[in-house]
């Protein structure tokens, strides 16, 4: 939490799930949020957005961007890294092999959103064209994808991407784990001491309520449905923004990928 005045800190929270360049839902979500935050009682209010934010989906270049405004208009909106964010910085910063292993993990959609040739996504790019690429996305996006915060407290919940380690505490977790982290943060029934709202593993009928955590990925870019959830003085609620089109059937792929991603990094 920001310092300062008491009365001035938030006190309604809304996160929202992994958005993978699905802008269209992200601008419904929030014209949603806003009804709802308008029909309540005023409150001094943060939204937090659970990472990746890029890849897969068709508009990653507008989504970055318009975070990037929202984020320097008002510091109550936060943004926070997500494993995609952190490949696509790693690869634009100049690792070849990260180059290509991110363009196959939806960094391609992501190029193409920013007006990208093919020539920049072919299967085995060479360094010019890494270049190119980091040039055509800029230094200022890839340095404020750098800055994203990982984790943020409010109360007795934690916002995080991934999850955590069970059995570490909250200030002891390391990144890979907050960004990366599967079945042993999933399947855990141990008392983190807060509750864990995260994202990263989609759960398609969601969002996934648990004893200790509550996961708000729904799979935005291939579902069409995004979630948020509203947090005030223990009450939660949910909210979603949706579209008719029907699920892609990529769920095979994408856990390879993953499992792929997971390895290297």
């Amino acid at each position: 939490m920001t310092g300062g005045d008491h009365a001035n800190e938030p006190r309604r929270i809304y996160a929202i799930g992994d958005l993978h360049g699905r802008f269209d839902l992200f601008r419904a979500l929030m014209r949603t949020i806003e009804r709802d935050h308008a029909a309540r009682t005023p409150a001094v209010t943060r939204i937090v957005l659970l990472g990746d934010i890029v890849d897969r989906g068709p508009d990653s270049a507008r989504l970055v961007r318009g975070c990037m405004r929202l984020s320097q208009l008002n510091p109550r909106f936060t943004v926070l890294r997500g494993n995609h964010e952190e490949m696509m910085v790693h690869a634009l910063r100049g690792d070849l092999w990260a180059y290509r292993a991110w363009l196959d993990f939806g960094g391609r959609e992501t190029l193409l959103s920013w007006g990208a040739s093919p020539a920049l996504t072919d299967d085995m790019p060479g360094i010019r064209e890494l270049r190119a690429a980091a040039q055509l996305v800029g230094r200022d996006v890839i340095d404020w994808l750098a800055r994203l915060p990982l984790t943020l407290r409010h109360e007795d919940h934690l916002f995080v991407h991934a999850g955590i380690r069970p059995g570490v505490a909250v200030d002891r977790q390391v990144p890979r784990d907050l960004l990366w982290i599967g079945e042993e943060f999933l399947d855990s029934e141990e008392d983190h001491g807060v509750t864990v709202v995260h994202g990263h593993t989609i759960a398609e009928d969601g969002p996934e309520v648990r004893r200790h955590r509550v996961g708000l990925d729904t799979g935005a870019y291939r579902t069409g449905r995004l979630t948020a959830m509203g947090l005030e003085r223990g009450e939660r609620w949910f909210l979603q923004a949706t579209e008719a089109a029907a699920p892609v059937a990529v769920e095979r792929r994408e856990a390879a990928e993953h499992r792929q991603a997971v390895a290297a990094w």
